[in-house]
């Protein structure tokens, strides 16, 4: 027992210094560093509670006489406090996207949304929540699974979270796009925190599938996130949303499918057949997204994903066809008349950098006529948000303000005209 228990201290102690440490330029160990330090990261007090009461346990039945089995004890103390620290981190998510909320909105913005909806903008998280991570489902919110968008089987199906009560003037739609490098995911497995947290405050939540690499090459991934955006269009009535306002979220793969979508309406080559049909967006909040193929700006050479985008994903080279590969860049898209967008990235990310998000959320921010936000949140890795802690239930919250903000603030102009 002496010997399991330090190596369970070891491996502790290892997991508390990935989440902590930002390592970035780690080749073929990226994928065990990022899983690392994402669960232990984002579960921090979780791996206290396990790691305490299994020290409890082996205490009372007297482990401590054998001298590894204190080596152990003391690894495992020294990960306590990396995973409290871990934790305050945690805590201190607002200290980072209140401020970006302020700056890009405005810091009365608040103001701004109806009195009749200030109820719903949550600022205190909730403790039962974030203990269990995985239990998404939330009262009054209904579920329609796997409706057909558009004709490529189940990578055409959609899902819609539903609220149980209607809303005047029908119910404003986010879009939720999964990651997943253009290769693997599925509409069931992420933003659920998001979508059950906003669904129960009167929006319509529709989470997609999509045509996945190497089976498809891009550009099929944006032509069926904006079939989406026109089957929302055209159908979202029937199930009580507002086809009018659709804000689009995503992340990874997905944020980069949605600042591309937010960033390119209308655009008639993505739109095979249904070139008609408005596929504008009215606001955007992609989380650590890619926002350029060209990495034009030598953030990552010696990191780059340029030989996997290459051979699964665009199935040519730069070289071969740098129109494809720029076209496929939200950075090459920046334009004054972009909607609203919160940009979301963490900075430990090891697999999308922060330099990333930073260039080019200041490439946007230089010529919108739009707000943009940029909540940059220390100690975060990729896929953060995916299930429930305290980094996601606090950024949950803040996206929940800018999207009632950015409604608001189109009614106004509807009214205006």
């Amino acid at each position: 027992m002496a010997g399991i228990y330090f190596s369970l201290a070891l491996l502790a102690i290892y997991c508390t210094i990935t989440a902590i440490v930002q390592a970035r330029r780690l080749y073929w160990a990226v994928p065990v560093y990022f899983f690392s330090a994402w669960l232990c990261g984002e579960l921090a007090l979780l791996h206290v509670f396990w790691q305490v009461a299994l020290t409890a346990l082996l205490a009372f039945i007297g482990v401590f006489a054998d001298p590894l089995a204190q080596t152990g004890l003391g690894l495992f103390a020294l990960s306590w406090l990396g995973l409290f620290y871990l934790h305050c981190q945690s805590m201190d998510t607002p200290r980072h996207l209140r401020p970006a909320l302020y700056r890009a909105l405005g810091a009365n913005y608040r103001a701004d949304i109806p009195a009749e909806r200030q109820h719903v903008l949550s600022d205190d998280i909730v403790s039962a929540h974030w203990l269990k991570p995985f239990s998404f489902k939330r009262p009054g919110v209904r579920q329609h699974s796997h409706i057909s968008y558009a004709d490529a089987g189940k990578r055409n199906l959609l899902d819609i979270y539903h609220p149980h009560e209607s809303r005047e003037g029908g119910f404003p739609v986010l879009l939720q796009v999964h990651g997943g490098a253009w290769m693997i995911g599925e509409k069931e497995q992420q933003a659920k925190p998001l979508m059950y947290h906003l669904a129960e405050r009167g929006w319509l939540c529709v989470a997609i599938n999509y045509r996945l690499s190497p089976d498809a090459a891009f550009p099929a991934h944006i032509i069926d996130v904006k079939k989406a955006i026109a089957w929302i269009r055209e159908n979202i009535a029937q199930y009580g949303g507002n086809p009018d306002f659709i804000a689009i979220t995503g992340g990874s793969a997905g944020g980069h499918l949605s600042s591309l979508a937010a960033l390119t309406p209308n655009r008639a080559e993505w739109q095979p057949g249904f070139e008609e049909v408005d596929t504008t967006v009215q606001a955007a909040v992609p989380f650590y997204g890619v926002y350029d193929f060209l990495d034009r700006h030598g953030i990552r050479p010696e990191m780059s994903m340029e030989d996997m985008i290459a051979k699964r994903v665009m199935q040519c080279t730069k070289e071969d066809n740098f129109d494809l590969w720029d076209n496929g860049s939200p950075l090459s898209h920046v334009r004054a008349d972009a909607p609203p967008m919160f940009v979301i990235q963490g900075t430990h990310d090891s697999l999308v950098w922060v330099e990333e998000a930073r260039a080019f959320v200041s490439a946007l921010q230089a010529v919108s006529k739009q707000p943009v936000a940029y909540g940059e949140l220390p100690g975060a890795q990729h896929a953060f948000e995916i299930f429930h802690s305290v980094r996601t239930d606090h950024t949950v919250h803040a996206v929940g303000h800018f999207l009632e903000w950015s409604h608001a603030q189109w009614l106004e102009q509807q009214a205006r005209g």
